[in-house]
């Protein structure tokens, strides 16, 4: 049997969709340091919904273009265990951040409609130090757009670093899992009612769907 898809909840802002997202499976729920997203929370807010949450469910800050100071502050509020960077980190940057503040960091890569597989793996290889690369799909600002961007041009051998994202709700989740194989999805407003604010039917919908696919044998190997 392969290996569990896990799943990431992003852009949490309440107790409840803490509590549901962690209640129907959720891996990694993600808070949003980033001022400027609808999405954003008070580190001393995410501080509290941290505290409830039960052991082994992953902890992730979002962050854009902030500073080795401004990471840190965050964190002396809210013990994030994983930084996302979303910005224009430099490769030196995110490991320069996360070995300041003591976290691993995984990093944003926003697709291109013109990009290649090629592009993707160069890319990956800047960002070595990162314990993944998260894919979401290229808008002028930062922050997801809840679009899909073509995902044959993922690689193959990038798929065990990969978080899939961009665009993903419960109608497209097994067939992007089945597709790409990668080792973990990031969902925000596929399971939203409004920005910030989650619907429990649709966390619960999101996660059955990646298990289903979870299930189907992997014809490739």
């Amino acid at each position: 049997m392969r290996q569990r898809t896990r799943i990431k909840i992003c852009g949490l802002t309440r107790s409840e969709d803490v509590q549901a997202a962690v209640a129907a499976g959720a891996d990694a729920i993600g808070f949003v340091f980033y001022p400027s997203s609808p999405r954003y929370i008070a580190p001393e807010v995410a501080a509290r919904l941290i505290a409830a949450m039960p052991p082994f469910v992953t902890a992730v800050g979002l962050f854009v273009n902030a500073t080795e100071q401004q990471v840190a502050r965050v964190l002396e509020q809210a013990p994030i265990a994983l930084l996302q960077f979303h910005g224009d980190e430099t490769p030196a940057q995110c490991t320069a951040i996360a070995k300041a503040v003591g976290r691993p960091f995984i990093r944003v890569l926003r697709v291109r409609q013109d990009m290649h597989a090629a592009d993707l793996l160069e890319y990956a290889q800047d960002y070595c130090d990162a314990a993944g690369l998260l894919l979401d799909t290229f808008v002028d600002s930062y922050g997801g757009a809840g679009k899909v961007f073509d995902w044959s041009v993922i690689p193959k051998e990038l798929a065990p670093r990969v978080v899939l994202s961009g665009g993903l709700r419960a109608q497209n989740a097994t067939d992007a899992v089945q597709r790409v194989r990668p080792y973990a999805v990031d969902v925000s407003s596929g399971v939203e009612r409004s920005k910030g604010i989650k619907d429990t039917d649709k966390i619960r919908a999101f996660i059955a769907a990646v298990r289903q696919a979870d299930a189907i044998p992997d014809t490739t190997d």
